[in-house]
């Protein structure tokens, strides 16, 4: 049976990693997951994923039973990096980390390369590598000092210090926090929010966030004008972009044609 079950729901697919005890990562279980995130971006009927966990963990990170047994810990874990997303820069849609308890080590990594992060308010972060002779070098070192204040980030990588769900929220590395048993609902409300969006928009929404990420307003408006952001041209040359004020100007919904 598979660590990684696909659900579709519409034109959001759940990816969830369902791997007893601690939803632990090995590269079988990242080529799994991979796939799910490569069938996202494949299929022109899904607009957005939902990666998630079963239990109390969603990842306890890398399995370090697998390590114990062999497993390199410079290890390819699949063409998307570890857990099959944190290296998968090409990806076009938005993933949404729906973070159901503890998220550690790879795991907090994994959800640290997803677009969103929703919270259960039993979760907790944290990057226990360096108290164990290596380092979040998945995304960790480079993703949480921009997600959270420099020092702060700075004591979490050097330290095992946990940041709670409600820190999260207060430091905007989760942008939502829920009862545990709201937590799916949640997460499927917001990426249905975003799959209602024009497609080409979204798209050129991310990879001008990404291609002008540590850039202020005035280099990143040359760089958006400029032509090097593809998906912002094709956005503004669109059919969508034109349905949008068409729509609204005529009181009906949108109907998006990603062209």
């Amino acid at each position: 049976m598979s660590a990684v079950i696909l659900e579709p729901r519409g034109a959001v697919l759940v990816i969830t990693l369902d791997r007893p005890k601690a939803n632990a990562i090995d590269v079988v279980t990242s080529m799994a997951l991979y796939a799910g995130f490569k069938a996202l971006d494949e299929d022109p009927a899904l607009r957005v994923g939902i990666i998630t966990g079963t239990g109390r963990f969603f990842s306890a990170g890398w399995d370090l039973g697998a390590a114990n047994g062999g497993e390199a810990v410079d290890a390819v874990h699949s063409p998307g990096g570890f857990a099959g997303l944190t290296e998968y820069f090409s990806l076009s849609k938005p993933v949404i980390a729906a973070v159901n308890g503890l998220a550690v080590g790879g795991g907090f990594e994994l959800a640290l390369a997803a677009d969103l992060i929703v919270a259960s308010d039993t979760a907790q972060f944290w990057l226990p590598e360096a108290q164990l002779g290596i380092l979040p070098d998945s995304g960790g070192l480079l993703r949480l000092p921009k997600c959270l204040p420099q020092r702060l980030a700075t004591e979490m990588i050097l330290t095992d210090r946990r940041l709670s769900a409600a820190e999260a929220l207060h430091h905007g590395l989760a942008s939502r926090v829920c009862a545990p048993e709201a937590l799916r609902d949640t997460a499927l409300d917001l990426a249905h929010t975003i799959a209602a969006g024009a497609p080409m928009a979204i798209k050129a929404a991310r990879d001008i966030l990404r291609a002008t990420a540590g850039l202020d307003a005035e280099h990143g408006y040359r760089l958006m004008r400029s032509g090097a952001v593809p998906s912002y041209q094709a956005m503004l040359g669109s059919q969508d972009a034109l349905e949008g004020p068409r729509a609204f100007a005529e009181g009906r919904p949108p109907i998006w044609q990603g062209r």
